[in-house]
C-alpha cells in the first residue's frame, strides 16, 4: 500500500509540475509581449487605475476567455488524449475564424507557434502529433493533454498563465506599481476557478467570441503611434 500511495502521489507531483511549466512565464512563447486591449484601453481612458484595470481584466477573463479559448482548449485537450485529428482541425479552424483583427489571430498563431517549436526542444515526440500549425489554445492543449491532469487543472493553469501576463501588462500600460499588480492577479485568480467551470460547462454551439469593445480597441492598436505591446 505505501508504495502505490508513494507513485500516486509521485505521478500527482509529476503533473502538476508540469502544468507550473506551462503557465510559466518563463516560457519562451512571447505573452508577455501582449496586452490583449488593456494598452488600448489606457490610451481611451477606459482603465486608468487600479480597480478600473482589474475589473478590466475581470470581465475580459468571463467574457472572452472562458467563452472562447479556456472552453476551446479543454475540448481540445479530450480531443489529443483520443487521437482525434478531424476534432483538432475543427476546433484549429474556430479559433481563427473568430479572431476579429489581424493582431489577434496573429498573437494566437505566433504564441501556437513558438509552444510548438519549444515542445520539439523538450518533448519532440509530442511535438510530432502537431502536423500543421496550431492556434495558442489548441497547442497548449497538446502540451497539457500529456501531463495526466485533470482537463480542469489544465484549464486552471492556462487561465493563470493568462492573468499573470495581463497583470504585467496593466502594470507596464497604466503604469501600475509591484503591489497593485499583485493585487489585480490575486483579484483575478479567485475569479479563473468560475470561469473555468463555465468554459468547461459549453458545448460547440455555445462558445462565443463576440466582444466589439476589444475589438474595436485592437483595431485602434494596430495604428497606435505610441506602444509597448504587440496587441
Amino acid at each position: 500500500m505505501p508504495t502505490a500511495i508513494t507513485t500516486m502521489t509521485m505521478a500527482t507531483d509529476a503533473s502538476l509540475l508540469q502544468l507550473i511549466w506551462l503557465a510559466s512565464p518563463a516560457l519562451p512563447v512571447g505573452g508577455f509581449s501582449y496586452s490583449e486591449g488593456i494598452e488600448s484601453a489606457v490610451d481611451a481612458g477606459l482603465v486608468g487605475n487600479e480597480e478600473s484595470a482589474a475589473l478590466w481584466l475581470i470581465d475580459q477573463l468571463h467574457l472572452t476567455l472562458a467563452r472562447a479559448d479556456l472552453a476551446v482548449a479543454a475540448q481540445a485537450i479530450a480531443a489529443w488524449r483520443e487521437h482525434d485529428p478531424v476534432r483538432i482541425a475543427e476546433l484549429d479552424a474556430w479559433v481563427l475564424q473568430t479572431r476579429e483583427t489581424s493582431e489577434s489571430r496573429q498573437q494566437t498563431e505566433q504564441m501556437g507557434r513558438s509552444l510548438v517549436e519549444w515542445l520539439k526542444a523538450v518533448q519532440p515526440g509530442l511535438a510530432d502529433r502537431a502536423q500543421r500549425p496550431l492556434t495558442w489554445p489548441v497547442a497548449f492543449a497538446l502540451a497539457a493533454s500529456a501531463s495526466g491532469a485533470s482537463a480542469r487543472d489544465c484549464l486552471l493553469a492556462f487561465a493563470f498563465g493568462w492573468a499573470e501576463n495581463m497583470a504585467q501588462a496593466a502594470l507596464k500600460s497604466v503604469p501600475l506599481g509591484q503591489s497593485a499588480g499583485q493585487r489585480i492577479l490575486g483579484r483575478l485568480a479567485s475569479e479563473i476557478p468560475a470561469a473555468v467551470d463555465a468554459a468547461l460547462a459549453l458545448a460547440d454551439d455555445d462558445r462565443q467570441a463576440f466582444s466589439p469593445m476589444l475589438a474595436i480597441l485592437s483595431s485602434r492598436h494596430e495604428t497606435q503611434y505610441s506602444r509597448l505591446f504587440r496587441s
